[in-house]
């Protein structure tokens, strides 16, 4: 399952997106390290099935649309100088590691200061949030890199070993691949063995901005005066997309509809209203309705469907047995809408689906165009798919 982490400064309301984004229960309080542990859950991307395309009922959505479970993890807030251990920078740090991306949880409204302490909505620069998430992340990743560098660049010498695969196997712990050490290297523009410490923190930097790559969330947008979230959108210490959100919104908008009172998905741009309100609630879920009319949505289910597909670069696709049904060995329709790399191969998704499969892979069968395909088959975003294998 694709793993997405939530970062940011304590008080920017990631307990609130993770809450709003899973229905867990979790502490939500406006003070520093609401957090202590980290918080996993089971958030979803949101697509529209191909079910309707095929005219039929296949009783996993929703009026059409598709819910694709991944992992959220809800990490403590950061502080300056985490990367020396202050705070919970280390359980921060190592809980992101396992992280495939960041939904970086930013104060949009600029009411919280870098501690996470409250002060006047729009007395601080969001865009410093920002940079102070990817400084500590720099800074990281240069003090792991610095700590072992003159060992590792003898070692490299005496065992004669090629520089890039040697780092890889040395950073592996932090999900670094040997493409993303070779193009950081060739971005600073000197061999390893040139690097000085000024290098060397320009080669972290380029690490972290392929390993951990960001979509921002510009939480507490509804109540952001408009010149901080156009701020936010154009900085350029904004690797990713930007996405005005309101987390409070969402989970006021999930409550709602599990218990009832207005029909509504995730990622909607509207609800309906399903039973009487009093004035209070009405006036609230006009407020909410104003913010998403503004924005497209309360921008939760947005963000994270754009870490997934936009900044991941995942597609869906449907595995069947029964390329005229389109159903599985029980009979159930499109069962299954599996997250894969743009780039994955019919052979690798019969391997994902069981190792004997890919083992004895014979040929698969393209069910919208009724067309074998071989091994190599590059899956394209939507196929439904079925694996002709020996097994």
């Amino acid at each position: 399952m694709i793993e997405v982490g939530l970062a940011g400064k304590p008080n920017a309301g990631k307990s609130t997106f993770f809450k709003a984004a899973t229905l867990a229960d979790v502490e939500i309080a406006s003070y520093p390290f609401t957090t202590i542990e980290p918080n996993v859950g089971v958030a979803h991307v949101r697509v529209d099935c191909v079910c309707r395309e095929f005219e039929l009922e296949c009783g996993n959505c929703i009026d059409g649309v598709r819910f694709i479970p991944i992992k959220l993890i809800d990490v403590a807030g950061l502080v300056p100088d985490a990367h020396k251990g202050r705070g919970l920078g280390n359980a921060f740090l190592d809980a992101l590691r396992q992280s495939e991306a960041v939904i970086h949880i930013v104060d949009a409204s600029g009411s919280t200061d870098v501690e996470g302490n409250e002060i006047g909505v729009g007395e601080r620069d969001p865009v410093e949030d920002v940079k102070f998430l990817n400084h500590e992340l720099d800074m990281w990743i240069f003090g792991i890199l610095h700590r072992s560098w003159e060992r590792n660049l003898r070692r490299i010498q005496m065992e004669k070993r090629d520089a890039t695969k040697f780092m890889a196997e040395q950073l592996a712990g932090l999900g670094f691949t040997e493409r993303q050490i070779k193009d950081a290297i060739r971005a600073v523009g000197k061999t390893i063995f040139e690097f000085n410490d000024e290098d060397l923190l320009k080669f972290a930097i380029e690490l972290r901005r392929r390993r951990m790559q960001m979509v921002i969330a510009a939480n507490k947008a509804d109540k952001a005066p408009d010149e901080l979230v156009e701020k936010l959108m154009s900085a350029e210490d904004s690797d990713g997309a930007v996405v005005p959100t309101s987390a409070m919104y969402e989970l006021a908008l999930r409550t709602a509809a599990e218990n009832g009172y207005i029909r509504y998905l995730p990622g909607d741009t509207d609800f309906e209203i399903l039973k009487e309100l009093n004035e209070k609630q009405k006036k609230a879920l006009e407020m909410i309705r104003e913010f998403m009319q503004k924005y497209g949505g309360t921008g939760v289910q947005k963000a994270i469907n754009s870490v997934v597909f936009d900044l991941l670069d995942y597609i869906v696709v449907y595995p069947v047995e029964d390329e005229n049904k389109l159903t599985d060995t029980k009979g159930n329709i499109l069962p299954d809408a599996m997250l894969v790399k743009k780039g994955t191969t019919a052979r690798e998704l019969a391997y994902m689906i069981h190792t004997d499969i890919g083992k004895h892979f014979i040929y698969a069968v393209d069910v919208r165009k009724k067309m074998r395909v071989g091994e190599d088959y590059e899956l394209k975003h939507n196929d439904v798919i079925k694996i002709v294998s020996s097994a």
